[in-house]
């Protein structure tokens, strides 16, 4: 039944070329939005893990109600005890203090006056070769120019920044910011080179610098804003993350003590927590709205062709097939199309999203004044599901359609077949 359903569409594409490449087009949509949520998510929460929050993020009780934004008068004070503690309770994860800083940056000229001057957006992290955060920096691929700092007074500024105020690698710069007790800091680096993040809102104003030389820079001896874990593999988990943050809390009790350790996870540290609900319900939703919007779709075309091939089904209705029979038909060659169609379809979104994974799509000329912590590269990224996923919107819809449209075949009165045909 199948093979002679099968030659029938072949022979005669004009029954089947339109519902097939509607198929198709539709499917290959479908697989590429979702690829490209997918990759989307992903590259908010590994941007927001790297440059903000960790996977899980360890601050003052003051600090975490703050945000990301927080003083450092809120400080983690006896930092290396704690981070050691972190070490031998949690060994699989990568525990790395940070000290987060603005303030204004200042270019003296030759002579050792104010050449330029422009504000800054601050992080002072362990630059250690050992240890984890050039890689969770991506900092080797990021370097433009010169080279990572070996010395506590060197640093780096964004690429952007560098070549507004006409920087290279071995000029100095003077912060101007303030202490952990509000004091005024002003202190002297070198500059050993030039990063690119591809994050717009860190390259137009972002310094990094080593955390033991801004330590004594903002009077910070053993203390940092935040100590970040990062999971292995680099691969966020909510429910292990949870479980972290639970069990490092339940020990420290529901004491008054603004200046208490308190462990959160990117979901509420960041505020990420909507978004990512969103995103996952959104996925599901472009599903849906894809298996109404080609129902209807392919309704239509199932009717044109009905119409079409009025005189066909009234002919093997004349001839003696039954409605049944007739009506299966239709259906078997509905879910034949769509199978095909959902095949060529999968085939050309997963091309697609091949491409925006290895290779990306650059929209960085539409971040210029983004604020966000967001890649300028949107990239998507191809799970098992993709290969899947629009098999069930294009099978569903085609045989919607085809059921619905196919009803009219009912509707035909044997009684009256002759009289169609003599007319």
């Amino acid at each position: 039944m199948l093979a002679f359903l099968a030659k029938g569409l072949l022979r005669d594409r004009s029954r089947s070329l339109f519902p097939l490449l509607t198929v198709a087009v539709g499917v290959s949509l479908c697989v590429l939005l979702d690829a490209y949520i997918r990759g989307a998510r992903d590259g908010i929460l590994r941007t927001t893990a790297s440059f903000v929050s960790g996977h899980v993020r360890v601050t003052t009780r003051a600090a975490a109600r703050e945000g990301v934004g927080a003083s450092n008068e809120l400080a983690l004070l006896d930092a290396a005890a704690l981070q050691d503690e972190l070490e031998r309770d949690h060994p699989g994860v990568d525990w790395t203090p940070r000290i987060r800083f603005g303030g204004l940056l200042d270019v003296p000229d030759s002579a050792g006056r104010t050449r330029a001057q422009t504000p800054i957006a601050g992080m002072a992290v362990d630059l250690a070769p050992d240890g984890p955060e050039r890689r969770i920096l991506n900092l080797e691929q990021a370097l433009v120019s010169g080279r990572l700092p070996e010395a506590p007074d060197e640093v780096l500024v964004a690429a952007e920044l560098a070549r507004r105020l006409e920087l290279g690698p071995g000029d100095r710069l003077t912060l101007v910011s303030s202490t952990m007790h509000g004091a005024m800091a002003v202190h002297n680096f070198i500059l050993a080179g030039t990063v690119r993040f591809g994050i717009t809102a860190m390259d137009r104003a972002a310094m990094l610098a080593p955390i033991e030389g801004i330590r004594p820079a903002l009077d910070m001896a053993d203390a940092a804003d935040e100590i970040l874990g990062f999971l292995p593999r680099f691969q966020y988990d909510d429910r292990e993350a949870a479980r972290l943050a639970a069990a490092f809390n339940t020990g420290r009790g529901e004491g008054d003590d603004e200046f208490a350790a308190e462990m959160n996870t990117l979901r509420t540290a960041s505020g990420l927590g909507g978004m990512m609900d969103l995103i996952d319900y959104a996925s599901a939703l472009i599903v849906g709205l894809f298996v109404v919007a080609m129902s209807v779709v392919l309704w239509n075309a199932g009717l044109m062709g009905s119409l079409r091939r009025y005189g066909e089904i009234g002919i093997r209705l004349a001839l003696g097939e039954p409605k049944g029979a007739v009506y299966r038909a239709l259906l078997a060659e509905s879910l034949l199309i769509g199978l095909v169609g959902s095949a060529l379809g999968t085939l050309v979104g997963l091309g697609f999203s091949y491409y925006l994974q290895e290779v990306g799509f650059n929209i960085a000329g539409m971040m210029q004044d983004a604020t966000m912590v967001m890649d300028d590269v949107i990239r998507a990224r191809i799970a098992p599901p993709s290969y899947i996923v629009g098999f069930l919107p294009g099978l569903l819809a085609t045989f919607a359609g085809a059921a619905i449209s196919g009803l009219g075949v009912y509707r035909r009165q044997t009684a009256s077949l002759a009289k169609e045909f003599s007319g």
